[in-house]
């Protein structure tokens, strides 16, 4: 086997490792039907008609089939303070078309029969104060009607587009959320989703990131390698982050003396 056969080998070990993993593991289901999956509230968030005070909430669930052996698909809910509802906002690409989505919902329900994962929690005075930035994100996203799962824009791109517009929310996005790097055709540096560091993009298709809360990335045809010292974890294509963090957790706790 020549040098180049090898690595060529090493890299799609590499790069198919750990979605195989993802597979083989039963996280991810290659078979279902989305017409009949199951989109019902999993009981993450706080009821809303007996939360007075504002809420905002940041999730993911595995991409529908064999997406979700690489990529997760996330979106952002809010709800003001005295609202009885939540409104979702999301990016849902059908037939090649990008739609923002904008509208009452359940904040945490399945995604096509995925379990959601809660990544931002934030509540009161705070959560309040960044809601009308983050309608005004939405509003300029700028990619409506375009929609690639691979590697952007697509729904990922959309929540990190409004993280980095309203980078207050301090969201870190997993590294399973494929897309997250895209900045367009034109830009090739910017803000990190977390507004806690910086990184250069090459059409989302390779590139670096380095900030405190998402440590330091290396994006390879829209996927993540990294490590993020602060968390004492690495970040591996499909598998995502080892160990799974439990900041989440602590947040949530904090907010229910």
């Amino acid at each position: 086997m020549t040098s180049f056969a090898v690595r060529t080998f090493i890299l799609l070990a590499l790069l198919l490792g750990g979605p195989l993993i993802t597979i083989l593991t039963g996280r991810v289901s290659l078979s279902g039907d989305w017409r009949t999956a199951s989109r019902a509230s999993t009981g993450l968030a706080p009821d809303a008609a007996t939360t007075p005070e504002a809420v905002i909430q940041v999730y993911g669930a595995r991409a529908f089939r064999w997406r979700g052996a690489f990529s997760v698909h996330t979106w952002i809910s809010a709800k003001r303070a005295g609202a009885d509802s939540y409104r979702v906002y999301e990016v849902v690409g059908w037939h090649g078309n990008n739609s923002v989505k904008s509208g009452e919902a359940e904040p945490d329900r399945l995604w096509y029969g995925a379990e959601p994962e809660l990544y931002l929690d934030l509540r009161g005075a705070e959560a309040e104060g960044l809601i009308d930035g983050i309608e005004a994100a939405v509003e300029s996203y700028p990619y409506e009607g375009r929609y690639r799962t691979w590697p952007g824009p697509n729904s990922n791109t959309f929540t990190a587009f409004v993280a980095r517009r309203v980078p207050e929310l301090g969201l870190e996005l997993p590294p399973t959320a494929v897309g997250k790097d895209y900045l367009g055709g034109t830009t090739f540096f910017g803000p990190s989703p977390s507004g806690s560091g910086y990184q250069v993009s090459l059409f989302g298709l390779a590139g670096l990131l380095a900030g405190i809360e998402e440590g330091l990335e290396v994006h390879l045809l829209g996927l993540t390698f990294g490590i993020d010292p602060l968390d004492l974890a690495i970040k591996i294509p499909g598998l995502g982050r080892l160990p799974s963090p439990g900041r989440i957790d602590s947040v949530m706790a904090d907010s229910n003396p």
